[in-house]
């Protein structure tokens, strides 16, 4: 019986040998770890590549922004609205004449005051003029009705302004002198229904998203001001939601200087762009400008390389 069962474990041990070989085969052929085949020896296991990272939408943030400016002044600031956080250039609390940037505000100020009363045809034809065409007489009537300095002294309340001065004499609201860090205040008071109450502030955020006419379109009391920042957002963050904009600017014979004042109000961020240059650069030279600031804060900048994580090596 003793030669029968050494033949036995000899065959036995050939036949488990045979089996430890396969996969060790196998894994020298597939370039893989013959231990990690082998489910529960050696610890190891296989671990899928993992997908490319994708960077996250699109938004304006905090960052250096260089225009080569040929003017008197030039600054800008913008309001991270989740945080209220506010960065800008160095000069953020230095002011300019608001110009028709001031309509936003005059709009929102009367329907506001107004509350629960229907809003008339007459005064719903002036607040679409004063917003989308920035018509200088729809404005002014608005002005009146609610009282004129009054409408200053209660911007500069209750949206909590500390660089704003109201002109003296007459209360012009087109040269109340504002900065750009108390311009997004200001866009961050109309964004967030202070300015013109719960039942206004989606009619005012919607009229400055129908803003129309460009640089070329201007009249004598009205003038197109579709230009700016809208044109220096990408595609991507335009179509995260609604970008409410209102431009100020003025070719003043006083300085023979322009005025321009760019405003856009988004549910994430508000940033202001404001300057003074000679006539001789024109309008078109500052919607070029503010376009310009925007388009440099934007993050991450379109093309941006997505990031690869390498994958990690397992151990035996």
């Amino acid at each position: 019986m003793r030669p029968r069962v050494t033949m036995v474990l000899a065959i036995v041990a050939v036949l488990l040998g045979g089996v430890m070989l396969v996969p060790a085969a196998y894994a020298r052929l597939s370039g893989g770890s013959a231990l990690a085949s082998i489910g529960g020896i050696g610890g190891g296991e296989n671990v899928p590549a993992p997908a490319p990272t994708t960077p996250p939408p699109p938004t304006l943030a905090a960052g250096p922004v260089s225009v080569d400016f040929k003017g008197k002044f030039f600054s800008w600031a913008l309001m991270d609205r989740k945080t209220g956080e506010i960065s800008g250039a160095q000069n953020m609390t230095a002011t300019n004449s608001t110009e028709s940037m001031m309509k936003a505000w005059i709009v929102s100020d009367y329907l506001r005051q107004l509350g629960d009363k229907p809003l008339s045809a007459t005064r719903k034809k002036q607040i679409v003029t004063a917003i989308r065409d920035s018509n200088d007489i729809s404005a002014e009537s608005l002005y009146n009705a609610g009282g004129r300095r009054p409408v200053l002294e209660r911007l500069i309340k209750m949206c909590k302004l500390t660089d704003t001065k109201i002109e003296p004499t007459k209360a012009k609201w087109a040269y109340t002198q504002m900065s750009p860090q108390d311009a997004v205040r200001m866009g961050d008071c109309i964004g967030d229904g202070t300015a013109a109450g719960r039942k206004w502030t989606g009619f005012v955020l919607s009229e400055m998203t129908k803003v129309r006419g460009d640089v070329e379109d201007q009249q004598t009391t009205q003038g197109g001001g579709r230009w700016g920042i809208i044109d220096g957002l990408p595609d991507e963050i335009k179509a995260q939601g609604p970008v409410s904009i209102k431009n100020g600017f003025t070719m003043l014979w006083a300085d023979v200087q322009w005025h321009v004042n760019c405003l856009a109000v988004t549910d994430k961020w508000t940033l202001a762009v404001m300057m003074r240059y000679p006539q001789k650069l024109g309008l078109a030279y500052g919607a070029k400008v503010c376009a310009s600031v925007t388009t440099q804060l934007v993050t991450p900048q379109p093309g941006a390389a997505l990031k690869v994580p390498q994958q990690p090596v397992g151990k035996l």
